[in-house]
């Protein structure tokens, strides 16, 4: 847990180990704080909000870009509010890229000074939306020297989400297809280099407006979903389908477009909103249930694996996208830049889709 406090940020660098590991304190940093949920204009930029002390594994990274997700949107409006309301004030934010400030005393693989990029896990509560913050050793990667901060922060999540789906799930390998829902976003485009990265054929559907932007990352088709009718538009079937949507018409598309014993993947499981609707005591066993009832279902009736895939950390994954993006195979374009103060104009824009691609903050 972390607590709201006074004082101006202070750091305390108090030696350097053998390890090449250091032990520092920065008892409070600016951050942008969620008090309570609703609209943009919840959000407070708050000059000294108190940071953590370090456990062993923890790595503290003074942030140079923060990325927005959809996930922040959601969970500043109350999405988790049967995990989060108790918690309130929450930091939003799961992605950043930034320098090594100082690192725990199990600390084995970053240096400080070192740059870095990674992302923390959906039900963090202390997010990333501020001048410090602390991750795991295991959610953070060096970033390449190619990749600028803000490009870095745009990146692990969402690939670490596509990489949880395509890996962990439906353990995808050279030679396979694949069909990617809403390939235009960030985790559909994620899973269109991974991917085309582990040798897969991939057919993706979009707007018209990121035709162009599917293609140049590696699908071979790319389907306008407002003017195709997507199951006469796409030829064969699929040993994976990931649906960023979650909506029952690409749900029924893509079952309908499995091979047997394809897996389908939806980032839309049930389980936060049947929490938020009746409870953690009732909504959760709630959610198992239609899960296992949906995968008994499709296995008996279309032969295929069905999932809810979610974002976790994952060491193997991180060194993959760090190794893709390094290399120039793995990127997410940015659409547009704000500093951290101006986080309510960029929710705002981003919620009202003024601006249809990825936001950074950019922490100065």
């Amino acid at each position: 847990m972390w607590r709201l406090g006074g004082g101006r940020i202070r750091t305390l660098v108090v030696g350097l180990r053998s390890t090449s590991t250091a032990t520092a304190a920065v008892s409070s940093c600016r951050a942008v704080v969620l008090p309570r949920f609703g609209g943009p204009e919840v959000l407070e930029v708050r000059p000294a909000v108190s940071v953590p002390d370090l456990k062993p594994r923890d790595v503290l990274v003074r942030a140079r870009a923060v990325s927005i997700n959809p996930l922040d949107l959601r969970m500043r409006s109350g999405y988790g509010r049967s995990i989060f309301e108790p918690l309130l004030p929450l930091i939003l934010g799961r992605d950043v890229s930034g320098e090594v400030a100082a690192a725990g005393a199990s600390v084995s693989s970053l240096v400080v000074g070192q740059e870095v990029f990674g992302a923390l896990h959906p039900t963090a509560v202390r997010g990333t939306y501020a001048d410090y913050v602390v991750l795991s050793e295991d959610e953070l990667t060096p970033k390449p020297p190619s990749v600028t901060h803000v490009e870095a922060s745009a990146i692990p999540f969402a690939a670490l989400t596509a990489w949880r789906a395509l890996k962990s799930t439906a353990q995808i390998t050279n030679g396979q297809r694949l069909l990617v829902l809403g390939g235009g976003g960030a985790v559909g485009l994620a899973a269109i280099q991974l991917a085309v990265a582990a040798g897969c054929s991939v057919s993706a559907t979009c707007g018209s407006q990121s035709i162009e932007r599917v293609l140049a990352v590696g699908a071979e088709q790319a389907i306008d979903y407002t003017a195709e009718d997507i199951e006469v538009a796409i030829k064969g079937q699929f040993d994976a389908v990931l649906d960023t949507i979650g909506v029952p018409e690409t749900e029924r598309t893509g079952i309908n477009l499995l091979k047997k014993g394809g897996h389908y993947m939806t980032l839309q499981g049930e389980t936060a909103s049947l929490a938020d609707n009746y409870g953690l005591v009732i909504g959760i066993p709630a959610a198992t249930a239609i899960l296992l009832k949906k995968q008994l279902q499709y296995r008996y009736s279309h032969g295929i694996e069905y999932w809810w895939t979610y974002m976790r950390a994952d060491t193997e994954g991180l060194d993959e996208i760090r190794r893709l993006s390094g290399a120039g195979k793995l990127k997410i374009p940015v659409e547009k830049t704000f500093s951290i103060a101006e986080v309510r104009k960029a929710h705002e824009m981003k919620e009202k889709r003024i601006i249809p691609g990825k936001v950074v903050l950019e922490v100065n």
